[in-house]
């Protein structure tokens, strides 16, 4: 059933809404799926055999106490494998799916005999309905963002969880000196244009009432030069005349130098949001 009556809300409009960028237009790695796999083709390529990120662990540690060894496990765009290592570990099956051929062969490549784990290379939101068996547990973190049909995906999650579905979103607030130069200077800023929020409502709209846990998570960037960590703790400023004093005594707040690095220390949040499937 979807919500209908005077005050209803077209909350997919509003996500859709809020895919396109700070000029109103689409972003191209939206629309082009080989754009999408070049990026992250690039971007694996970066990384360690088997690197995470250092607050997934904390992110996991809530998601495995919906998650019992026996359960088996579908994940949605694993990306590099935040999750999919802990969940191989724990649980009998595990079935990984993401519209990434190059991330899902990384992961086959960082676990070649884990016989338990499969692959299915598709859109979660353009499955078939026969296409993947339904799964004690269906998860995602932080993998939604490129999903136009976003109601279609939460009913996949919503069809093929027998016990359970999880949404996992990283959150706010925004690193603080940019809070910072928007009040004191009055710059214009890339706030965030879609949050956890938007799962809740959603839900609602499909009669679906879910839980929401907050999880407090910190992250510290390490830089090798003063210049490196200005510059890239200016990417979310759209002014193009700016002012280095006015970006540098925001940042000095939240600066540590130590050994010849620096450090920018941001404490902010990982949503979960869940539901027993109807």
């Amino acid at each position: 059933m979807t919500r209908k009556g005077p005050l209803a809300i077209n909350f997919e409009a509003l996500w859709q809404e809020g895919m396109k960028d700070w000029h109103g237009h689409m972003p191209e790695r939206m629309l082009n799926d080989q754009l999408e796999e070049q990026f992250w083709a690039q971007s694996v390529a970066r990384k360690n055999m088997g690197q995470t990120d250092p607050y997934a662990t904390r992110i996991f540690q809530e998601l495995q106490k919906s998650i019992e060894p026996q359960h088996s496990v579908l994940e949605i765009g694993p990306g590099w494998g935040n999750y999919t290592f802990p969940l191989a570990d724990r649980v009998n099956k595990l079935t990984c799916v993401d519209s990434s051929q190059s991330m899902l062969q990384y992961l086959q490549q960082c676990m070649p005999h884990q016989e338990h784990v499969s692959y299915v290379h598709a859109k979660w939101e353009r499955l078939e309905n026969d296409e993947i068996e339904p799964h004690d547990i269906v998860l995602g973190v932080n993998c939604f963002y490129r999903m136009y049909e976003i109601k279609a995906a939460l009913a996949h999650m919503n069809r093929l969880a027998t016990k359970r579905a999880i949404i996992g979103m990283t959150t706010g607030p925004i690193q603080p000196h940019y809070e910072r130069l928007y009040e004191k200077y009055g710059y214009t800023i890339k706030f965030p244009r879609r949050d956890y929020i938007e799962f809740l409502n959603l839900l609602y709209e499909m009669d679906i009432y879910a839980d929401c846990q907050i999880i407090p998570l910190e992250r510290v960037y390490a830089y090798e030069s003063y210049e490196q960590l200005v510059t890239t703790q200016s990417k979310k400023i759209l002014n193009t005349d700016i002012q280095q004093a006015h970006i540098e005594e925001s940042l000095q707040p939240f600066i540590e130098e130590k050994d010849g690095r620096y450090y920018y220390r941001h404490d902010f949040h990982a949503a979960l949001v869940s539901w027993q499937p109807k």
